[in-house]
């Protein structure tokens, strides 16, 4: 991708949830836009907004009012999420649950499973790939749905608090692995946390509060 090309743009983007004396603003009114290999943490408390600012970059819900504008180049597996939880299917061991976007794309099976593969040596979880959810640890888990999002090559990595539920220690290991991936892929990476020590590896910084992302020279 050329390395100035826009992905996403966010223009006087809000999002809002119910009606009348029940409405509730998530998100009032965010500019931003993401570049290719741009590195973005938007960082703020728990019910700031972040999680509804990163579903409407990700297409999962429409603006309420203003515009998120997406590059047309952008296909559908051009954006990956890492959610805050795994989602592992249990039923399906690391490798599996890894090469199930590529399967479900129709690609060939021994094609999705070489492909899972590389991506799982790209987080250090090679090892762990004919074990099943349970047998794993959390940080593992993490570190298995990175991988499973870079098995698709996206160009968009959006990642919700996807340290958010792990030790100092193992959400570390996590975040190595999205860097060094989306350093390896070229791919733009944006983190959702309420951790400034994770806010502080990324290359630029927004910060949100009470459903406002806050202007670049806002940011404590």
């Amino acid at each position: 991708m050329p390395p100035d090309e826009v992905l996403v743009t966010c223009t006087d983007a809000a999002l809002t949830f119910g009606r009348g004396t029940q409405a509730v603003v998530a998100v009032h009114g965010a500019h931003l836009e993401i570049g290719a290999g741009d590195r973005l943490a938007v960082v703020g408390p728990s019910g700031s907004g972040k999680s509804s600012l990163l579903h409407l970059l990700a297409g999962l819900e429409q603006p309420t009012s203003g515009t998120v504008t997406r590059a047309t180049s952008l296909g559908p597996y051009d954006i990956g999420l890492v959610f805050q939880g795994d989602s592992l299917i249990p039923a399906l061991n690391v490798v599996e649950n890894t090469a199930l976007p590529l399967v479900l794309a129709d690609r060939p099976e021994g094609e999705a499973r070489q492909a899972a593969l590389a991506a799982l040596a790209l987080v250090d979880a090679v090892d762990l790939a004919d074990r099943l959810p349970e047998e794993i640890s959390g940080g593992q888990a993490q570190r298995v749905a990175v991988a499973r999002v870079l098995a698709q090559s996206p160009r968009l990595i959006l990642a919700d608090e996807p340290t958010g539920r792990l030790d100092h220690a193992t959400g570390g290991r996590v975040l190595d692995a999205l860097l060094t991936a989306a350093d390896h892929t070229g791919a733009a990476l944006v983190v959702t946390t309420h951790d400034p020590a994770v806010a502080a590896r990324l290359t630029t910084r927004r910060a949100m509060r009470d459903g406002r992302l806050l202007a670049p020279e806002e940011v404590p």
